[in-house]
């Protein structure tokens, strides 16, 4: 039987996702270079929140107020606190310990969902998550693991943080029923003062002194990587669990690659390719088991409503079992 297309929809753009934030590294070391990483990273966030915020305008989305307001706000410094660190640990660590311990999202996810919704997933789920870090691990390590560094200590956490906030976007935001894009905008406008607050009097020399190149990464980070991946990202936790979510979006450094081989000029060998193929297949492995493993406990299995500039409400939201698994 095939799945929905509603889900495999989900599934896509979360991948899109992946593959945009994969071309990020590239990108953000390039602009971080000319800028510094506070400048860089505000560059980022202030671009993103002026673009989503005049689309807001445009559509005449209505801003979230009260609990919601607070719940955004909150999510908007996880946010920052995600893309913060990151920045700062891949500028000091090497890129093949970075992208082998940023993964290790994927394994923090799950655990902090399974405590939440009070409800582990089987065992082999996990077997499929740390297969997906062994992947990782050989893609990543044609240079070989260097010692640690005070960088590797800022992707660690940057991994945790990410955890935490893909796991509260889904429990926090799913059956509200405010605007995606308003929620998402919150999120940018905090990160944005919150990281040009960071970067102080530095921030206006970086504008004046900054290249054409270096304008076009931020332009990248700032609508696609940022606005892009991240209304996408809670639009989809909202109709997906978190685990399903981290899953598809640890795909990330097959699309890291992928950008080095084809701009980087960067090499491949077969450690790598086997890593690559580990990867996609403990991706698909693992949002196979976490799908089971909903429907064995009833837990409804969310699809994306009608589409509407509102969440859908938890009754909408709440599909009908039968169909629902029929179909599959």
């Amino acid at each position: 039987m095939t799945r929905r297309a509603p889900e495999l929809v989900v599934d896509v753009l979360l991948i899109a996702v992946a593959a945009v934030w994969g071309a990020s590294f590239l990108a953000a070391k390039e602009l971080v270079a000319e800028t510094g990483v506070a400048s860089g990273v505000a560059l980022r966030f202030l671009v993103a929140a002026i673009a989503l915020g005049i689309l807001c305008l445009l559509r005449r989305e209505r801003m979230p107020r009260g609990r919601g307001l607070a719940m955004a706000a909150l999510l908007g410094c996880s946010q920052a606190a995600v893309i913060g660190l990151e920045t700062a640990g891949v500028h000091l660590t090497s890129a093949t310990n970075a992208g082998l311990l940023i993964s290790l999202a994927l394994v923090f996810t799950p655990v902090l969902e399974s405590v939440a919704a009070r409800s582990w997933l089987p065992r082999s789920y996990f077997v499929a998550a740390v297969a997906a870090v062994v992947g990782v691990a050989l893609l990543v390590s044609g240079g070989g693991l260097r010692a640690p560094n005070p960088g590797d200590a800022l992707v660690i956490a940057a991994a945790v943080v990410r955890a935490f906030h893909v796991t509260a976007s889904g429990h926090l935001t799913r059956g509200r029923r405010d605007s995606t894009l308003a929620v998402v905008f919150i999120q940018l406008l905090v990160c944005a003062l919150a990281s040009s607050a960071v970067a102080g009097a530095d921030l206006p020399r970086a504008v004046v002194g900054l290249s054409a190149s270096g304008w076009v990464d931020v332009f990248f980070l700032g609508l696609l990587c940022s606005v892009f991946a991240f209304v996408v990202q809670l639009w989809a936790v909202r109709r997906t669990s978190a685990t399903r979510a981290s899953i598809l979006m640890g795909t990330e450094p097959v699309w890291a690659l992928a950008v080095g081989v084809a701009i980087g000029g960067e090499a491949v060998g077969a450690p790598g390719l086997v890593g690559a193929a580990l990867i996609i297949a403990a991706s698909y492995a693992g949002q196979a088991i976490e799908r089971r493993h909903r429907r064995a406990v009833g837990a409804p299995v969310p699809t994306p409503a009608a589409p509407s500039r509102a969440a859908p409400s938890p009754a909408a939201a709440r599909p009908a079992s039968t169909p629902e698994t029929a179909s599959r």
